[in-house]
């Protein structure tokens, strides 16, 4: 019976150590740490925290949103801990599913983080849509066609690299051989 520790964060460059600080003044004996975004179910320490579950053990997350995104993958997770007798603490939301009022507060909340999240999508697209409308359609602005033939002309009558035409234009490589490309076709 042992307390097991999740923690993660979206992105490499961000830092997990106020959710370790918590995590082992929870108790946690053993913790696993990813630095991926929590959007996909499938994680690689999050992976490994499933296998190495044991009858009995506890999972500890500082917060639920390091665990899931989602309310359908939240409750599928709880379904799997019962079925393993695992229970889930929650550290911020202050849940702990070995209580039935923690059971129930669980599904709450995980439905309120979905809602909030639906929400949030939403209003993204509400706003895109009044771009659109303005006539603003995002992304970068298209790039001279003048000057990326003026680029394509130097690049094949020069010595110049790829990467020196792209200098001297200020375009990108990417879009510079894009360009090409779409002349060859």
């Amino acid at each position: 019976m042992s307390r097991i520790g999740y923690a993660r964060v979206s992105s490499k460059d961000q830092n997990l150590d106020s959710q370790l600080d918590l995590l082992k003044a929870a108790g946690c004996e053993r913790i696993f740490e990813d630095k991926i975004s929590g959007v996909k179910e499938s994680r690689p320490e999050w992976d490994r925290l499933l296998e190495f579950l044991r009858e009995g053990d506890t999972v500890v997350v500082a917060e639920l949103s390091r665990m899931t995104r989602s309310l359908m993958h939240l409750l599928s997770l709880v379904k799997v801990f019962e079925e393993r007798s695992v229970q889930l603490v929650s550290l911020r939301e202050h849940i702990d599913t070995s209580t039935a009022t923690g059971r129930a507060f669980l599904s709450i909340l995980g439905a309120i983080n979905q809602m909030e999240r639906e929400l949030k999508a939403e209003r993204a697209a509400a706003g895109r849509a009044s771009a659109k409308a303005r006539g603003r359609t995002g992304g970068r602005p298209r790039t001279d066609a003048t000057k990326l033939e003026n680029a394509r002309v130097l690049y094949q009558n020069s010595e110049k690299t790829a990467a020196e035409v792209c200098q001297a234009f200020g375009i990108g490589r990417r879009t510079f051989f894009s360009y090409l490309s779409t002349l060859l076709s």
